[in-house]
């Protein structure tokens, strides 16, 4: 894994502005711009939810959202190249104009990378800088879970082509039905709780994170999949 310097947005609000920003300038069916999309409405559903008081520690839930974006607008900002960037992050950014790659895969893809890898670590980040132990914001990671599950549900049937087009014999149907955002997530806090009881470890600390990098990036290739008839 090759570490890439990363620029925390300053509030939530800086996220959203630098996701519209990041999205005027990419082509609509960029790979990084059909992920993009999703997650600014993710984040902008994140926003309402702090506005309106519904996390239990609605400054860490935010200070959360923060990192989270943080670590994603890093790996896929302007200049930074597919080398540069965390294995996760590598196949989307590899094979964003790929055209054999459908929308939904992009989409996929740019989620697994983002809650199998960021997620967990963006949480340890948090603790470690707010003073928190994992357990005292778990309902409030599970807030931000249960709003990603819904916008996944919702990108599914938004990206998934239309019954004269797709049958059970389609290869997306298959590649799509194999993986699972409540899955991903439950592992991103078992990781999450792992990497925070290593994180005096030095060596040890590193070595977990660079495999669960590379586990996540392994994931995201085969999501990314060329398939035909796009």
């Amino acid at each position: 894994m090759t570490t890439v310097r990363r620029a925390v947005p300053g509030d939530v609000d800086e996220v959203v502005a630098r996701m519209r920003a990041l999205g005027a300038s990419l082509p609509p069916h960029d790979g990084v711009a059909v992920f993009n999309r999703v997650y600014l409405s993710v984040t902008e559903e994140v926003r309402r939810l702090i506005s309106a008081g519904l996390f239990d520690d609605p400054y860490a839930a935010a200070e959360l959202d923060v990192r989270f974006a943080g670590r994603y607008l890093t790996a896929v900002g302007a200049g930074t190249s597919p080398r540069r960037a965390p294995d996760c992050w590598r196949p989307l950014l590899q094979l964003r104009g790929h055209r054999g790659v459908r929308p939904l895969q992009f989409a996929l893809a740019g989620i697994n990378a983002h809650i199998g890898h960021d997620l967990a670590l963006a949480l340890v980040d948090t603790c470690r800088d707010l003073d928190r132990e994992p357990a005292t914001m778990e309902r409030d990671f599970e807030r931000i879970g249960d709003v990603l599950v819904a916008i996944e549900e919702r990108v599914r049937e938004d990206l998934m082509p239309g019954p004269d087009l797709l049958d059970i014999a389609d290869p997306l149907t298959h590649l799509v039905g194999a993986w699972s955002l409540e899955r991903a997530r439950d592992a991103a806090w078992a990781a999450s709780r792992l990497l925070w009881s290593l994180r005096h470890t030095g060596e040890v600390y590193r070595e977990c994170v660079d495999r669960l990098d590379a586990g996540v990036g392994l994931v995201g290739r085969f999501l990314l999949t060329p398939l035909a008839g796009r």
